[in-house]
């Protein structure tokens, strides 16, 4: 277990990220534009097959659905890590956060490049194959983000935490005010888990959610509506947008296990 100046330090690196997050606003908000001009020139039977696939992950946060991982994948590649057995979510809370941040960042790389295979796969077809790419890419956030939660030692079969799941989700995709909204919840959430009235109103929240982080594609989908240079485009911008989600999601969990272990220490101390 680390000693907790060495907690102070890793935390000190995550809170720094977190205020760097603030210098990403304006560009942000303008990758928005060129969207929204996209938007009116999209065909119909475009937007209506991309909402009926949206429609879709909101099973996701009440039962898991199809985008539920298995745990014993990744408990393998624990176990191949640290050389001892994994049995349930619960054994991995105690290994290093080192350890943990390696994994993440082997795992990280992996999806990196099926998100940059499939984006390059859809982009053949243009403004057709975008409305498969844009659920595709969702699945695949969010497969991703329920492994870095195993890493950590979180079981994202628990409601509570795909909630948590949703909100780094939310987090890659709000401008500046919202990134510190989420950030003040997270802040609170062991808190939160507690209070179901306040976890049912996370939920209601999910359209919100998956609607705003398909409009971020913004100008980074753009040149992805034509045929074949699509390929370029889908596999850049779909590695990208993986590479960032999984940086929120390993800061926001290592982040969470951090003060998780600062509490226990205090705890130890005072016991």
């Amino acid at each position: 277990m680390e000693t907790r100046e060495q907690l102070l330090d890793e935390l000190s690196v995550i809170e720094k990220w977190e205020k760097d997050q603030s210098d990403l606003w304006f560009w942000e908000r303008l990758g928005r534009l060129p969207f929204k001009l996209l938007d009116k020139l999209t065909p119909q039977f475009i937007h209506n097959k991309v909402g009926n696939l949206l429609e879709e992950i909101g099973s996701y946060i009440q039962t898991g659905g199809s985008y539920l991982i298995k745990k014993e994948t990744i408990f393998e590649k624990i176990e191949k890590e640290i050389g001892k057995p994994i049995n349930d979510v619960s054994d991995i809370k105690e290994i290093p956060i080192t350890t943990m941040h390696k994994l993440s960042i082997e795992l990280t790389e992996q999806r990196k490049k099926f998100a940059a295979i499939q984006g390059a796969s859809t982009g053949i077809g243009g403004i057709f194959t975008l409305a498969i790419d844009i659920p595709a890419l969702m699945a695949i956030s969010l497969k991703t983000l329920q492994e870095i939660a195993l890493i950590h030692g979180y079981d994202p079969g628990k409601q509570s935490e795909r909630v948590f799941i949703v909100k780094c989700l939310q987090f890659s995709s709000a401008d500046i005010v919202g990134k510190r909204a989420i950030l003040n919840e997270l802040s609170q959430y062991g808190r939160l888990e507690s209070r179901s009235g306040e976890m049912v109103s996370q939920l209601q929240g999910w359209r919100e959610v998956v609607y705003t982080y398909r409009d971020q594609f913004g100008w980074k989908k753009l040149f992805q509506m034509v045929p074949i240079a699509g390929m370029i485009f889908g596999a850049f911008t779909n590695r990208s947008m993986i590479n960032d989600l999984s940086e929120t999601g390993m800061m926001l969990y290592r982040k969470r296990r951090i003060l998780e272990r600062l509490e226990q220490a205090s705890s130890t101390r005072y016991d």
